[in-house]
């Protein structure tokens, strides 16, 4: 018995996840999160005796599942997630109540005005978002509206405006002279991109950009082109927050853990016949550069070992040499910054683009092969595969590259967006 469980522990990988006790009917007894599922997995085997509730578990289980998540930010959110629908016997924390936030816009008492505001649950007469986990994340969404759109506002009343209104952070309803018109269209833009209504968005700037051009008051229908102008911008830094703690109604489990490492390993297998290299390369790092029309050049790597992410080798790169877009040149800099010391190469490299990407790299670094990956029919380029190989979608291998490509470039955009982000700021205040 004992051997056998130390057995299947083995094979459950030292990532971020959800375990799932089963008993023999399959239906769930227990749902866990974990930094390392395979480590907080193994402790309900060790001094059990010292808790009841674990010595029941343990008596009454029958299988543990597993679920695979990209960060513990997702393990815990699936795990209230799963909680709440399940209602497994052995939990308690989360089996009742609600653990969610929600943005709200209600009316201000004292001021009469429409207000953005955090709350724990859904309130009468008010337009509410949600629901979402974690206060923490939560807030930096509220609070990056809050500062975007200008929309705190304060008790106070001073003639030429409060601190926070001269650092640009309150709504400037404390001046004798408040621009409520001004304050009542943020307010109507932010209710838009919350709905994730862009044509409304665009409609409303265009129309009163119009009308103030009319009026002559040109510093405001400046302060509005800003906005069109990063319209775009501001809908996806808003997505990229929402993606990780918006409550989703759906979830897919994944395939369990034994079967996916032996999909990695297979892949890991494909990979080494392929690229015609004499061991498995177990280590594989991806390179990939993103800049929005030549500024804000950044770059990124990120490491997959057995097939998962292994963040604690995941790095990332404000190009330092170049003030143009030269994407060759940008991924050669990040290349070698990246192993100044030899002892971080790994197996394999993979580089997002074609042919000129993987000629710009692939002689930086010896004894270590250098792949590319053109999103364009899914081709791989190396120097024993020159001409291309389509992918086969089918293969381990083909799933494996690609998961690194975009694991790569996600890593890479959201750097580009947090710099561009604080920039940004900066030009509205």
């Amino acid at each position: 018995m004992e051997f056998s469980i130390n057995q299947s522990i083995k094979n459950i990988p030292q990532v971020s996840g959800i375990y799932l006790f089963k008993d023999k009917n399959d239906k769930i007894i227990y749902i866990g999160k974990a930094k390392n599922l395979r480590k907080r997995i193994s402790s309900y085997f060790k001094k059990r005796e010292d808790n009841i509730k674990v010595q029941e578990l343990i008596k009454e289980y029958n299988i543990i599942d597993h679920i695979i998540t990209n960060t513990e930010t997702e393990a815990l959110l699936l795990e209230a997630q799963l909680i709440q629908k399940f209602k497994p016997k052995y939990n308690t924390l989360l089996k009742s109540g609600t653990p969610f936030k929600y943005l709200e816009i209600i009316n201000d008492k004292l001021e009469g005005l429409p207000k953005l505001v955090l709350s724990n649950k859904q309130t009468k007469n008010s337009m509410s978002f949600g629901p979402f986990l974690f206060k923490g994340k939560i807030r930096s969404v509220y609070d990056y509206l809050t500062k975007t759109f200008k929309l705190s506002l304060c008790n106070k009343r001073i003639q030429n405006g409060c601190l926070d209104y001269h650092l640009g952070i309150c709504a400037g309803n404390c001046k004798s002279e408040f621009d409520i018109d001004s304050y009542k269209i943020r307010m109507k833009l932010v209710k838009e991109l919350l709905r994730d209504d862009l044509n409304s968005c665009h409609e409303i700037l265009v129309s009163e950009i119009k009308k103030y051009n009319k009026d002559l008051e040109f510093e405001k229908s400046k302060h509005l082109n800003n906005y069109l102008k990063n319209l775009d911008f501001i809908s996806q830094t808003l997505k990229a927050k929402f993606s990780e703690d918006k409550y989703k109604e759906q979830i897919i489990i994944k395939t369990t853990p034994k079967n996916q490492m032996d999909d990695n390993i297979n892949a890991i297998k494909e990979l080494r016949k392929i690229l015609e290299i004499d061991k498995n390369p177990i280590n594989i790092d991806c390179f990939d550069i993103s800049h929005f029309q030549g500024s804000y050049i950044v770059g990124s790597c990120i490491r997959f070992t057995y097939g998962v992410p292994d963040k604690n080798n995941f790095r990332r790169f404000k190009i330092k040499s170049l003030t143009d877009q030269n994407d060759y040149a940008a991924l050669q800099e990040i290349v070698q910054r990246r192993y100044k010391d030899l002892k971080n190469v790994p197996d394999l490299i993979l580089i997002d683009g074609g042919k000129g990407q993987l000629n710009a790299v692939k002689d930086l670094i010896n004894n270590v092969k250098f792949i590319s990956l053109a999103k364009r029919e899914e081709t791989l380029f190396s120097d024993n595969l020159p001409l291309g190989l389509k992918l086969d979608l089918k293969k381990d291998y083909a799933r494996l590259l690609i998961s690194l490509r975009d694991y790569a470039h996600h890593f890479a955009v959201s750097y580009h967006k947090e710099l561009r982000s604080k920039n940004f700021i900066k030009d509205l205040a």
